[in-house]
């Protein structure tokens, strides 16, 4: 038997532009990268712009049309590419459960970025959930840069004012379900949005300075030799620290936001087409005037005045950090105090070098003589790190954006979360299948007829169903999971499941209400037999009573329960096609904008002047904030 010749890899020289990028969608981004390394001719082809065209096509993040206008903004398609693939796990919905009444971020894209959305809880409008504007928020966003990189910005308002609040993205794990807000340890010489933490000297510290060479080598000798000296991560600190340091960090990258740059997030619907136009000249100028003052703040780091002679906003001095982080002890060196004076780090870190190679002798000897003390030692004090050590073990530290993928356990497909991480958690949102035709986002309102609120009944609460299958006993069930709850005060908790229905079990009970309405009217296709959340055991566990899930011929779900006969009914989200035709209100501030952790029972969002939506709705417009809870102002409309 002959084998066949090897082809010629001249052959792909020859191959036309066209060809070739057909060729590529059998290869991975990688493959082209180490393609374009074997020759000076398959670097030009590996590089052509309608192959890395085809690679931002294959990511499915946006659609083609919309490549070709995010392809202004960067230098290349490679480079748009290099973006689109970073940021590419970050999309989909996030939750978590505090407050009980709603915690939702949405993440799609908007131009030349991705966007955290928050969906505001609130009452069914007029026009119904199709038609009808969704409140929403904005959280973050994740711009890419010229040469794809990324730009991370978190948003927030304070006092009225409108910032950004510039950071860094972490490494994105392909599988990553968890979303956090950290300060991250840097080193000054890779240049980003830093404030330094080791140029001290006897009056206080100075965040903006230059580090010279010596103190940057010796910083890293430090965390090289000694254990006491490595690097401390974020989520070592205990809960209370982690929010102080959160609160410093986000008061001095902030920089408020001027008008034109509060324009929108993302485009209309190209239905739209005018409005669509304008929308894109609008995000080209905001997104250049936001990178305008991302680089801005990056160089005011490393100057200690600005043109005008003012200290820049990224400068604080030791008392700043005393007063914010309470933590002035932890730049103490045990062995270097001198009359009850704080010596600097600057010129301690030579002792602090010889103590860490010190420490392991210090603790072998701690062990021999008193074992119990070390013993002791280990179990309290280092279960949590100090935030001295933290802000010693680096030489600047920097707002960052982490997507880490991390063991959590469910139940009914929701995830239980700890409720000391400034996180927020993926919920996985699955494509209908054959076998899982019902699988997805859908949205409802209690009552008859669907989708719009009766005369009646004008404030129906709007809610978030994330439908998913699970396997039990034999069993196929489908689980319908709360993630959004637009009531005053919450009934039910965040993950809890609305209903569960056997998919094979049909139900003989019959629909209660006259199916041919006005507004509607269809056939009933299937009917399952399964349990709906009722009034039980208290709030965190709720009890269940028989009903039926209705599915008509028009897609409309309608879960009924057999003994009250109340019913909730469903029809199927386009999330992203909601938010563009949604409305915009302003943010909370920044930290509790991310992942608020006070628990609240009610809505944290006061009614907004101005909006279609809540001012038709009496029952949204009572919304008020708990005082004790959190502050919003919402500044008088013109």
């Amino acid at each position: 038997m002959l084998l066949p010749e090897p082809c010629d890899p001249s052959l792909l020289l020859c191959f036309p532009d066209d060809v070739f990028a057909m060729v590529s969608r059998l290869l991975l981004p990688r493959d082209l990268c180490n393609l374009s390394l074997c020759c000076k001719g398959l670097y030009g082809v590996a590089s052509c712009e309608k192959v890395w065209l085809t690679q931002c096509d294959m990511a499915g993040i946006v659609p083609h049309k919309d490549l070709l206008e995010w392809r202004e903004a960067v230098s290349s398609y490679k480079a748009l590419c290099r973006f689109l693939l970073s940021v590419k796990q970050l999309l989909g919905i996030w939750v978590h459960q505090n407050p009980e009444l709603g915690n939702l971020v949405y993440v799609m894209p908007g131009f030349v970025s991705v966007v955290g959305c928050r969906i505001i809880p609130q009452e069914l409008g007029p026009l119904g959930i199709q038609d009808g504007p969704i409140l929403w928020s904005s959280v973050f966003e994740v711009i890419g840069d010229f040469d794809g990189s990324t730009v991370f910005l978190l948003h927030g308002r304070e006092d009225g004012i409108e910032y950004v609040y510039h950071g860094s993205v972490k490494y994105i794990d392909k599988s990553c379900n968890a979303l956090s807000l950290e300060v991250e340890p840097w080193e000054l010489d890779h240049g980003n949005t830093l404030l330094q933490t080791r140029s001290l000297d006897d009056k206080g510290v100075e965040l903006s300075g230059k580090v010279c060479r010596s103190n940057s080598e010796l910083s890293r000798l430090q965390r090289v030799s000694g254990n006491d000296e490595a690097m401390v991560p974020f989520s070592k600190l205990v809960f209370s620290d982690r929010r102080k340091l959160l609160e410093f960090t986000t008061r001095q990258v902030r920089q408020e936001v001027p008008n034109m740059a509060v324009g929108p997030l993302f485009p209309r619907l190209r239905d739209d087409y005018d409005n669509f136009k304008k929308d894109l000249v609008l995000l080209k100028e905001r997104r250049a005037i936001l990178l305008q003052m991302y680089n801005l703040g990056s160089s005011l780091i490393h100057n200690k005045e600005n043109s005008q002679g003012e200290v820049g906003p990224m400068q604080l001095d030791l008392d700043d950090i005393r007063k914010s982080l309470n933590c002035s002890i932890a730049f103490t060196n045990p062995l270097h105090e001198e009359d009850g004076n704080i010596q600097c780090v600057q010129k301690k870190s030579l002792g602090g070098y010889f103590w860490g190679s010190f420490k392991q002798i210090l603790g072998r000897s701690s062990s021999i003589n008193g074992g119990h003390v070390v013993s002791e030692k280990k179990s309290h004090e280092f279960k949590h790190a100090r935030l001295g050590d933290f802000l010693r073990s680096s030489d600047a530290i920097r707002l960052t954006l982490k997507a880490s993928n991390v063991k959590l356990s469910s139940y009914r497909a929701w995830p239980n979360m700890p409720e000391t991480c400034f996180a927020l958690y993926k919920m996985p949102l699955r494509a209908p299948a054959a076998d899982q035709v019902y699988a997805g986002l859908w949205g409802g309102t209690f009552g008859w007829p669907p989708g719009k609120p009766s005369e009646d009944k004008p404030g129906k609460a709007l809610f978030f169903l994330l439908l998913s299958y699970e396997e039990a006993q034999e069993q196929q069930l489908l689980i319908a999971t709360k993630i959004l709850e637009g009531t005053r005060y919450v009934l039910h908790p965040n993950g809890s499941a609305m209903f569960i229905v056997n998919i094979n079990e049909p139900s003989s009970e019959p629909f209660p209400w006259d199916t041919d309405t006005g507004s509607f009217s269809t056939n009933i296709g299937h009917a399952f037999a399964g349990e709906g959340i009722s009034n039980g055991y208290g709030f965190r566990y709720p009890g269940s009573k028989p009903g039926s899930l209705f599915v008509f011929e028009n897609g409309f779900l309608a879960f009924v329960w057999k003994d009250s006969s109340a019913v909730l009914t469903l029809q199927r989200l386009n999330l992203q096609e909601l938010l563009k035709k949604g409305e915009r209100i302003p943010p909370l501030p920044p930290i509790n904008n991310f992942s608020y952790l006070i628990k609240s029972y009610s809505n944290v969002f006061t009614a907004f002047p101005g909006s279609s939506a809540c001012s038709s709705s009496p029952r949204f417009a009572s919304l008020t904030l708990s005082c004790h809870l959190l502050h919003f102002k919402i500044p008088p409309q013109s």
